[in-house]
């Protein structure tokens, strides 16, 4: 399940996923970063994911590009100890900042 809040004064976009993050939430999680406009930031709270495999890696390297790659400020927050093992193992610690 993926929720989103866009804070119109500081400009980020938070999208909250919950549960199993894997292809059976790529639609609701494209629309979420896609139907903003003048996203400064993006949040992506991670603390009620239970599962998470190569397409939300690939999901989340769609938010980059989204975002603008490399200038992108986005932010993986509250990542649990499996969710954080996963993104350290495909070095997504280097494209992210993550906070557990």
């Amino acid at each position: 399940m993926v929720e989103s809040f866009f804070d119109k004064k500081t400009e980020c976009l938070t999208i909250h996923v919950k549960g199993r993050f894997d292809y059976s939430c790529h639609k609701a999680f494209k629309e979420a970063f896609t139907a903003v406009s003048k996203v400064k930031s993006y949040e992506v709270n991670l603390a009620d994911v239970s599962y998470l495999d190569s397409s939300a890696l690939g999901m989340l390297l769609l938010l980059r590009d989204h975002a603008g790659e490399e200038k992108a400020q986005i932010r993986l927050v509250h990542v649990n100890d499996a969710v954080i093992d996963i993104l350290n193992i495909a070095n997504f610690h280097r494209l992210f900042d993550i906070t557990e």
